[in-house]
């Protein structure tokens, strides 16, 4: 089952990188028509899935989690997107990859799903690695830092919430919400503010939504399928995709500190998964050896 949840995390993570590049290539469009554009591409998609499924979404049920999901997957939806069009993308991809982190802190409380020590360490070495970045990158600037750092607080609610509502609701279902409410959230403001997108611009939206939709569902099932302390870090990949994405196709050049500074976030983060593999494998050897007779 581990080994399929991180098959799944690893491709989600893929797919949202292409999602990324699909952004960057339409500076013109604003973050929040981008967001209006791929929500409705996942609603049809969903709702299309939900009806050859059988499955009614709207079944009675606690629907808190799922609506907590899609409130807090919204915002941190604008907040990536706008950060993602004014920095460059291997920082505005790092930034937000600081999600895993709050969703394993969030998860301490939310799901109960116990904290080390050793892991706020680890969390900390991670945080130094962002300061670096924004110590050495002129582009970066403390809003733009503050609203990336926001954006992944808000992933990572929204990422235990999924894994609350895991027990309750098929993945697609928990998929659905995000647009459910993203759409009439954000579609008011977005048809006041209308920009007309031009030529490829359309080709680039349809992109975002449709790579997406794929994206979050594998998302989606990886976090339903496995600790969010045993995935969460695999989406940290996601860095190095950008990193090779943006300097072969953008032309996207940092400077030393700036990339050690990246290094460091995945060093906290290599040293967390590590960490959490051990302690992990240990209690199920603990657990292995009570069934012997006189342990």
């Amino acid at each position: 089952m581990q080994n399929k949840a991180v098959l799944y995390i690893i491709f989600s993570t893929f797919l949202f990188a292409l999602m990324n590049v699909c952004i960057k290539m339409i500076p013109g469009i604003p973050s929040y028509e981008i967001v209006f554009f791929r929500s409705v591409i996942s609603f049809v998609l969903s709702a299309v899935l939900l009806y050859r499924l059988k499955l009614n979404p709207f079944r009675k049920g606690n629907k808190l989690f799922l609506i907590i999901r899609g409130l807090s997957g919204s915002v941190a939806l604008l907040l990536f997107f706008y950060t993602l069009q004014n920095l460059p993308l291997a920082t505005a991809v790092t930034i937000q990859y600081l999600a895993p982190i709050f969703t394993v802190i969030f998860a301490s409380f939310i799901l109960k799903e116990k904290m080390q020590w050793q892991q706020w360490c680890f969390f900390l070495i991670s945080f130094a690695g962002i300061l670096l970045i924004k110590g050495f990158d002129p582009r970066v600037s403390v809003e733009m830092l503050l609203l990336g750092v926001f954006a992944a607080i808000c992933s990572g609610i929204s990422y235990n919430a999924v894994r609350r509502a895991k027990d309750d609701e098929p993945a697609v279902v928990v998929v659905f919400y995000l647009p459910l409410i993203t759409v009439p959230l954000v579609g008011p403001y977005c048809a006041m503010h209308w920009v007309q997108p031009d030529g490829l611009e359309w080709l680039y939206l349809m992109a975002v939504g449709v790579i997406t939709q794929f994206a979050q569902y594998y998302l989606t099932r990886a976090y339903q399928m496995e600790k969010a302390s045993s995935v969460a870090n695999y989406t940290y990949l996601g860095v190095l995709f950008a990193l090779l994405l943006g300097y072969f196709i953008f032309g996207e050049r940092f400077d030393m500190l700036a990339i050690v500074g990246m290094i460091t976030v995945i060093i906290g983060v290599i040293l967390n998964f590590l960490f959490v593999n051990r302690v992990t494998t240990a209690r199920r050897f603990m657990a292995y050896i009570r069934h012997f007779p006189g342990i």
